[in-house]
């Protein structure tokens, strides 16, 4: 199997128990994650934690569905189906117990073992009306 392939498999595996410390350690010390959908990148290890925890906090039973997996030298890439409910507070909204169901993809680059740049997928529309928040 592709090394990418595998390395992209610990960081599902990671997230889908949302083992934050374990998400964590799989990026670079400069590592970015653009989930395009959010607007900004977050930059570095440490911003990268706090978004990964700002998540993991709103929705605790956040799941995923692998889809697709395929990797090719240092890239790799999965469609995903996910949800999760929405209990617990989320970048200052407060939660209100309504569930989601989106399908995305996202795109990871690797060196030296680590993820140093990620790119998301998502339906931000999708996603916000089916929990009840406003789209700024």
């Amino acid at each position: 199997m592709d090394e990418s392939k595998i390395l992209l498999q610990n960081w599902i595996e990671a997230f889908q128990s949302r083992d934050l410390e374990r998400v964590v350690n799989c990026y670079a010390e400069e590592a970015i994650n653009f989930q395009v959908a959010a607007g900004e990148p977050s930059v570095g290890k440490e911003q990268i934690r706090i978004d990964t925890a700002e998540f993991f906090r709103g929705f605790p039973d956040a799941w995923s569905e692998v889809e697709n997996l395929i990797g090719d030298d240092d890239w790799a890439a999965w469609e995903w189906l996910g949800g999760g409910t929405f209990e617990g507070e989320f970048y200052g909204n407060k939660p209100n117990g309504k569930s989601f169901e989106i399908r995305g993809c996202g795109f990871f680059q690797f060196k030296d073992n680590k993820i140093i740049l990620q790119r998301g997928y998502w339906d931000k529309h999708s996603w916000f009306s089916q929990i009840g928040i406003e789209i700024k």
